[in-house]
Order: C-alpha cells, then sequence, then structure tokens
C-alpha cells in the first residue's frame, strides 16, 4: 500500500506552500524508504516552483537535497540496511543501460531515462514529488550513504551544491599549484571556494565588491577580488588556469575569458535566463575552452560525499521550519542568505494539514 506523508506542496507558482499529504509508492523490492532529516532549499527549486524553466506538474512539492535515515528496504536492496545515513540528490532513476549511465554518469542518460527527483515522469508514468516532506522512497542504486562526519543540515546541500561544484573542480583539476578563481559566492560559490582550497589550489573569489572578502577567506580563499574596480580586466588578464562560474546573471563573457592563462577553461554551472553571447575570439586565441557542467553522476557524488568529510566541512548553512519556506524563498532571490538554508523536517510533526 502505498506510504501517506506530510511534505509542503504548491498548487501553482503563486499560491503559498501549505502542508499537505502526499502518498509515497509502496517500496518495491530493490527501494529503500528514508525517513527525511533535512531538505535543502535549491535555487532550482524557486526556477521550477514558478515555472521560470517551463510549466510545472501541479500540485508539486519540490526539494532535491534530501539527508536522512533508512528506515525500510525492499526484499532486494543489497546496499543499505535500516539505519544507515542516507541522502538523494537530483536524480532517482536512469535508463540504467546507455554508454553515459554504465559509465557512472547517469545525469546524462542519452535515453531520456534520467527520472529527475522531482516534476519528472517516473518509469509508471506518475510524476515524482521531492524532499520537503517527511519520507521519500527511491531505488537503492540512486541512494548515497552520508559519513558519519557529516550532520544531516550541513550534508543535505551537498547533494546538488557540492556535487555541482565538486564535479567541474574535479574535471579540470583543481590542485596544487592551480589558480582557481570562483565567480560568485553564494549557495554554489561557497561551495566551490571550500571544495577547490581542500583539493589545494590557490583559490581567489571574484565578486562585484570586496563585502565578503572576510568570508571568502574564512571559506578558505586566499583572496577577493572586486570586478567593479576600474581595469580590473586589464589588471587581471592571464592569471587563472580555472574560473568556476557559479552565478545565475548575464556577464561579459569575453572579457571574464580574458582572465584565463592559455589553455584555460571557464566552467560554468549558473544559469542564467537569458542567452550569452561571445566570440570565438576569446576562445581560439590560447586554445581556452567554456565548458558546462551539470551535477555528476552517483559515484562522483558519493566521491563528493567522503571527500568533504575527510577534510571536515559542509555547506554553510541556515535551519528553516517548514512554516518559514516561502520567506526563505524569498531570501534565497534577494540572496540574503549565508549561504544555503536547510528545511528541519522535525517541525512537520506539529504542522496540521491544511485543507
Amino acid at each position: 500500500m502505498p506510504i501517506s506523508v506530510k511534505a509542503l506542496q504548491k498548487t501553482g507558482p503563486d499560491a503559498p506552500f501549505k502542508v499537505a499529504t502526499i502518498d509515497r509508492r509502496d517500496p518495491r523490492p530493490d527501494d529503500v524508504l528514508i525517513d527525511i532529516k533535512a531538505a535543502g532549499i535549491c535555487h532550482s527549486d524557486i526556477h521550477t516552483i514558478r515555472n521560470e524553466w517551463g510549466e510545472a506538474h501541479f500540485p508539486l512539492t519540490v526539494g532535491h537535497e534530501i539527508a536522512g535515515v533508512v528506515e525500510a528496504v525492499g526484499s532486494d536492496v543489497t546496499k543499505y540496511k535500516v539505519g544507515d545515513r542516507v541522502g538523494v540528490g537530483c536524480m532517482v532513476n536512469s535508463c540504467g543501460e546507455c554508454e553515459e549511465c554504465r559509465d557512472g554518469q547517469e545525469q546524462n542518460c542519452t535515453r531520456g531515462g534520467m527520472v529527475g527527483t522531482y516534476d519528472s515522469e517516473d518509469v509508471d508514468g506518475s510524476i515524482t514529488q521531492g524532499g520537503y516532506s517527511e519520507k521519500v522512497v527511491v531505488n537503492q542504486d540512486f541512494v548515497l550513504r552520508i559519513p558519519d562526519a557529516l550532520d544531516f543540515d550541513v550534508a543535505a546541500p551537498l547533494l546538488c551544491a557540492g556535487i555541482t561544484t565538486y564535479s567541474p573542480l574535479a574535471t579540470w583539476d583543481a590542485a596544487p599549484g592551480k589558480k582557481v578563481a570562483v565567480l560568485g559566492l553564494g549557495g554554489l560559490g561557497h561551495m566551490g571556494v571550500q571544495i577547490a582550497a581542500a583539493k589545494g589550489a590557490e583559490v581567489t573569489v571574484l565578486s562585484r565588491s570586496l563585502k565578503k572578502e572576510q568570508e571568502a577567506k574564512e571559506l578558505g580563499a586566499t583572496r577577493t577580488l572586486a570586478t567593479s574596480e576600474e581595469d580590473f580586466f586589464k589588471n587581471h588578464r592571464g592569471e587563472f588556469d580555472l574560473i568556476l562560474n557559479t552565478i545565475s546573471a548575464s556577464i561579459p563573457v569575453d572579457k571574464y575569458m580574458s582572465l584565463l592563462k592559455p589553455r584555460g577553461v571557464m566552467a560554468v554551472v549558473g544559469l542564467p535566463p537569458e542567452k550569452q553571447a561571445f566570440s570565438f575570439g576569446s576562445v581560439i586565441g590560447g586554445r581556452k575552452a567554456i565548458a558546462g557542467s551539470n551535477i555528476g553522476g552517483i559515484p562522483e557524488t558519493q566521491e563528493m560525499l567522503d571527500f568533504c568529510a575527510e577534510h571536515g566541512f559542509g555547506a554553510k548553512i541556515e535551519k528553516v521550519s517548514v512554516h518559514e519556506v516561502d520567506d526563505a524563498y524569498e531570501r534565497v532571490v534577494a540572496g540574503d542568505v549565508k549561504f544555503r538554508c536547510v528545511i528541519d523536517t522535525s517541525t512537520f510533526a506539529d504542522a496540521e494539514v491544511e485543507a
């Protein structure tokens, strides 16, 4: 029988969140039932729920930064047992057979089989519902193990923000001797700084002003540069091996490409609503590259969690109750969060279901 749980739900893009009851599927033999302890708020949740990335399927529960404890397992589950500390990120299924899936890059499933954690058509035709909830049921192959060294609330945002920044930093070799610039110091940027610094790179934060300079230093940055300063691009031409662009706003791409050394890469993880223009000359000269990166596969996500635990850091977070999520959304959009909001799902216990 389906499992009835409390969840935060929206009935439309302009409607407030309400506490509702949703059904989780009866666990299949290869499923894990997870008691959710923390659910991160990602800007992707906001884009989706506001129909900024297309028409969402309402009523909808979002959330793909999920941390909790295994409550039950199906008869064929071998990877987890009751009581294990686990997490779920941005996807809950894929075809499992294409080259990308077999290579551990399930997010790039070429058969269209990647199923998002919410607002995505599942294999049974239903629409997936996310982690702003008491419990979730997920196939064991898309469950991650959360190391004991990471508290649930600081681990939850790693399932999106952590892997989104870890993957490009690993792919383009943020390492000792490399100079990495992180563009933007928000929810993604603050993870990028910590990860790049832990990998041994020399990290510079690029921001419009120096008001976050102390915070950047505490996260591991060597320095912060204000991009609004006079002659900024001229003064810092050819300094960096890698630029991690975490902002979701338009930038003068050609100017930022000039900050790269020959063979340097700008890795883009922030998604502006507008199309971006650049000159081929900005990449041909110096054999530079602009590359995109979209989360990471399950093996790499586990690698990221283990890396963060080994180096003793997680996301910097503010906890909110289930009644504060509408306000939290406004604060996230305004950039008024240090640095991720996480829902304390224990507050569902006293929350009344709204008609």
